[in-house]
């Protein structure tokens, strides 16, 4: 793997991100815009797979970034019962559901992914100036 300087680099990340910025794009029109309750949750589980990358990656120990990143997971399969339930009553049509649904598991494929290299690499984060090998 690259070495990562910023968790911006993270692929993981840039993933979310545009995960992030489907989701907003999906519940502003329509029947979803006045279903205040399952935008907002979707907002939120999509937020936090972005956030849960960027804070763990600033965090202090390897120990602490694996957290976060098992943080990030149960977040992304959280947006993925909610990308069901949204086409389930039909406010996603199928070819949006699936644009959603697959860049929610791409990401939480990648999280795993990550999480494995950082089990076989105890020290891909070095807490004396943090700095990340991954």
């Amino acid at each position: 793997m690259p070495t990562i300087i910023r968790f911006e680099d993270m692929e993981a990340w840039q993933t979310a991100r545009e995960l992030t910025r489907m989701v907003y794009e999906a519940t502003r029109s329509g029947d979803f815009a006045q279903d205040f309750g399952l935008a907002n949750q979707m907002r939120r589980a999509s937020v936090s797979i972005m956030s849960n990358i960027a804070e763990g990656f600033e965090s202090r120990t390897q120990a602490l970034f694996k957290d976060f990143l098992g943080r990030v997971k149960a977040s992304a399969g959280e947006l993925r019962a909610q990308i069901y339930i949204a086409r389930d009553i039909e406010y996603l049509s199928e070819s949006k559901f699936s644009q959603l649904y697959d860049n929610c598991d791409k990401c939480s494929r990648q999280i795993s992914r990550f999480i494995q290299y950082l089990a076989k690499q105890p020290n891909a984060v070095r807490e004396d100036g943090i700095t990340y090998d991954a």
